[in-house]
């Protein structure tokens, strides 16, 4: 496979723009090479500037569930880029689509739009501490927010510690309220709220995406939502990346726990930037201009986001029933993958929400961050050249999930599993 003219648009791009990228994981650094340069997206292909074609199974991260440039959605951007790209004043689009929203969650009576996933998640965490007028807050090691200061921490010696900031830039002042506990452990919950009793929230990734695909156990966000309630905190439920995706009804329909804020993004913006945060009236009544909690930004609600994700949730909600064939389909992806696998000496776990999907090359059973790190990532970076080479596009990191999109077809399943097989043997006679 040819990639010259990728790799001289990495070189031009480097020299402009740190590291040749604008968001760190595109870089291919963790599994060695050269980013591919993109120039064009249709159904479930993506096309490089090589000329080059794949199947895509990154979907832009997940919010294309109806793969590339699908039609509905298309045609309302560009009636909506005819009327203005930007008013910074309300319009109807922005109600229609939050209708829309609040009618596929019971635990969100309002919901207020924001331009990126990590926005949301600052926005909702400020609410909760104005809410519950306290200080502290609990994340899950391994779990993504984005990229706000409080939430770029890593962990201590312990089970449950204040956070030191993960990053160079961000002053130990603004991680000391975040505590962090393990995934899939309420025992290091316990131990958070045992540390502090100025707790203003606990937030969670109810299927965590960015650890690779690790479900959180029922019982697990049971004893969660208990542990908060108990302790007057807001349970958040961070569905930037699952939302829609594991589930057209939330988390909580899957769960059966029902958080306090829910924070989306990706697919509501139907392929364009966007982020949100809802609750019940009583937290969003706390939101200004309603109440002393501030937000606000110049493109929240921004026409064409809003016309694309109307679009994009529409179709969901009138197809509702595509996210068990895309489930479907997953499972068949991972189950084949794996067998073909194992018929190569070697071992994966591998695991599907809806339409999302996530594997590891890995002995045991992958439950919380930790348990990830003990992946294989030599043998992942060498499986996603050589699906590279064979026209199929995965995450670039093995700490990212897989997304299926109404566009890739069952056919297009087998071709993966056959090049998989192909990929293994090669890996395994090295």
């Amino acid at each position: 496979m040819n990639t010259q003219a990728s790799k001289e648009a990495f070189s031009q791009a480097q020299k402009l723009i740190p590291g040749g990228v604008n968001s760190p994981v595109r870089a291919f650094k963790s599994v060695g090479g050269t980013p591919i340069f993109i120039t064009e997206g249709k159904g479930a292909y993506i096309s490089d500037v090589d000329g080059n074609k794949y199947v895509d199974f990154v979907q832009s991260w997940g919010p294309l569930i109806f793969g590339h440039r699908d039609e509905k959605i298309e045609a309302a951007v560009i009636d909506a880029v005819k009327h203005g790209l930007s008013f910074g004043a309300p319009t109807l689009a922005e109600t229609e689509l939050a209708k829309l929203v609040v009618s596929f969650f019971d635990s969100i009576d309002k919901v207020r739009f924001v331009s990126s996933g990590t926005e949301a998640v600052m926005s909702a965490i400020r609410l909760a501490r104005g809410f519950t007028s306290r200080d502290d807050i609990v994340k899950f090691t391994g779990c993504y927010h984005g990229h706000s200061d409080a939430l770029l921490v890593e962990a201590g010696s312990g089970a449950a510690t204040f956070g030191n900031p993960s990053s160079p830039g961000v002053p130990a002042d603004f991680t000391k309220h975040t505590l962090l506990a393990e995934y899939n452990n309420i025992e290091s919950v316990k131990k958070c709220f045992a540390d502090s009793n100025d707790i203003a929230c606990v937030i969670i990734e109810p299927i965590a995406g960015n650890m690779g695909l690790v479900p959180a156990d029922k019982e697990f966000l049971h004893e969660l939502r208990e542990l908060c309630d108990k302790n007057g905190a807001l349970l958040i439920f961070d569905e930037v990346m699952s939302g829609f995706r594991g589930s057209v009804n939330g988390a909580e329909s899957i769960t059966g726990v029902k958080p306090d804020i829910v924070t989306l993004g990706k697919v509501i913006g139907g392929g364009m930037p966007v982020g949100a945060f809802g609750a019940r009236a009583e937290i969003m009544a706390k939101l200004s201009p309603e109440g002393p909690v501030y937000q606000a930004g110049t493109l929240s609600g921004n026409p064409v986001a809003m016309a694309a994700g109307y679009a994009a949730l529409s179709k969901l909600k009138a197809n509702a029933q595509v996210i068990s064939v895309l489930e479907t389909r997953a499972k068949r992806l991972v189950e084949g993958m794996k067998a073909e696998a194992l018929a190569c000496g070697i071992t994966m776990q591998t695991d599907v929400r809806g339409s999302m999907f996530g594997f590891f090359f890995n002995d045991n059973l992958v439950k919380n961050f930790n348990d990830a790190t003990k992946s294989d990532a030599e043998l992942f970076a060498k499986f996603h050249s050589g699906m590279l080479n064979e026209g199929f596009y995965f995450a670039c990191s093995l700490y990212e999930t897989g997304f299926i999109s109404t566009a890739i077809t069952d056919e297009m399943i087998e071709d993966t599993i056959k090049a998989s097989a192909k990929v293994f043997k090669e890996i395994a006679n090295a």
